[in-house]
């Protein structure tokens, strides 16, 4: 089908490029879940669950599941970029909430795309023998490659994309190979043994709260709403099959590397893939995995790049930040400006190295905005006059999205570790005072919050 968005809007200023397909939509999900982290997490998994691992993932796919398919049914109802922040302002009202909600999503991606650029650096010069460069010089041009890709163009982006994500998938998928024939070895449901009795149930719980990590990533999708032909199916469909590829890849992987390694062995291993690949195929070189950790990693930081820089536009066309943010190039047809300022920041904080904290601190904050989203679509469901979308769920969807995401943040609070609470509460007052100072340099662009939404709903129907 041909692409039918104008070029430029009623302004005649520049349009986003309507071009992203359905496979390419599934892509781009799968490849901001399919991170390096699972090369670590399986491990970690294994240390709670035991060989119980695989049912940890798939009571994870069913928790996350429920925030993807309100996820799914916002993109078919207002599909257009900060979707999170357009529905949130839509259901309360409430323009700080709003921004913040922004805010929160782009400290995510900025400190995932900063962390990237390090872990890019580090295996680089691992796998050509350059360790007498420092890390920060290969994290420095990783970010400006990337950046001038996103600059070149949404399909140049997803092309790169595609080609990362087959490399991931195509590595976990040679996991599950090399391992396949020790499938049936063990008891799939023996877990750690426990003081207290037989406490299966409660193990999974711990192990699927660890594993729901491994599926966030979903909610990048909702950002290129604005570049996606038919949005309203696109999305739904390329959302939902992300889910569920990365959920059985996970499974298989979980499954093959229990096989291969003892539980406790796996959950001891400093790289649990590579032990059970040593294992199961030696003649395989471990240096593999090290250039496919690039491709994952490197994929993982694009896919947040481009998200990162949709979420300053759409806030932007949203009046909740700057005008100029919301500026597209007119031959490019790419948020250049947000992409730039992006770039601006994304510079000194991959060189200071440290953001782990902070990146546990956007989690908390990730999980806020999840359950935020739920509440918007709970909210929208029952309000009369509220367009349907192509993709409609039950309201209690919704409703147990948001209980689900309270409870892991009630977790991740109560787990005792202080400081990434203590980060995220600052995150909160920065972008509370960082709000009063735009009311005060400008009182009346807030309260004009959503005008362009409606303009830029109108143009997709149009389209």
């Amino acid at each position: 089908m041909a692409d039918l968005q104008p070029e430029t809007d009623q302004d005649g200023d520049p349009t986003l490029n309507r071009s992203i397909g359905p496979v390419q939509m599934a892509l781009y999900g799968l490849g901001s879940m399919l991170g390096a982290g699972i090369y670590g997490l399986i491990g970690k998994a294994a240390g709670e669950v035991g060989n119980a691992v695989w049912l940890a993932f798939v009571v994870a796919l069913i928790a996350a599941l429920l925030t993807a398919l309100s996820y799914a049914s916002l993109g078919s109802r207002y599909p257009r970029a900060a979707g999170a922040v357009y529905v949130a302002q839509r259901a309360y009202g409430f323009p700080l909430l709003s921004f913040m909600v922004g805010l929160a999503l782009v400290c995510s991606g900025l400190t995932s795309i900063a962390t990237q650029s390090r872990v890019f650096g580090a295996n680089f010069l691992e796998l050509f023998g350059l360790n007498g460069l420092p890390v920060a010089a290969i994290a420095l041009c990783y970010l400006f490659g990337t950046t001038a890709i996103i600059f070149r163009g949404i399909q140049e982006a997803m092309w790169v994309n595609v080609l990362c994500t087959v490399v991931s998938v195509a590595g976990l998928l040679l996991v599950v190979a090399v391992g396949l024939p020790y499938w049936g070895s063990v008891d799939y449901f023996e877990t750690p043994p426990v003081a207290d009795g037989d406490l299966t149930f409660l193990i999974v719980i711990q192990g699927a709260v660890l594993a729901f990590f491994a599926f966030i990533g979903f909610e990048d999708m909702y950002n290129v709403a604005e570049e996606v032909r038919e949005p309203e199916k696109t999305i739904p469909f390329g959302l939902i099959s992300a889910m569920v590829i990365a959920a059985v890849v996970y499974i298989a992987v979980a499954i093959t590397a229990v096989s291969v390694v003892p539980w406790d062995e796996l959950a001891a291993a400093p790289g649990p893939i590579t032990e059970v690949m040593a294992r199961a195929a030696p003649i395989v070189p471990p240096i593999l995995f090290t250039a496919i950790t690039i491709f994952a990693v490197a994929n993982t930081g694009l896919v947040n790049f481009v998200t990162s820089s949709r979420l300053l536009y759409g806030m932007a066309r949203q009046n909740l930040l700057p005008d100029h943010l919301g500026k597209v190039h007119r031959q490019r047809r790419t948020p250049h400006i947000a992409i730039l300022v992006l770039f601006l920041i994304l510079v000194p904080l991959a060189l200071v190295g440290t953001i782990a904290e902070l990146a546990a601190a956007t989690v908390l904050l990730l999980l806020t905005v999840f359950a935020v989203v739920n509440g918007s679509l709970f909210i929208l469901k029952g309000r009369k006059g509220e367009p349907p979308g192509r993709f409609e769920i039950p309201r209690i969807i919704p409703a147990l999205g948001f209980l689900v995401c309270l409870g892991l943040i009630v977790v991740r609070v109560s787990s005792g570790d202080w400081e990434a609470p203590a980060i995220a509460g600052g995150l909160l007052l920065a972008s509370f005072l960082i709000y009063l100072l735009m009311r005060w340099l400008d009182p009346d662009a807030i309260s004009e919050i959503g005008e362009d939404a409606a303009d830029a709903e109108a143009s997709t129907k149009s389209a």
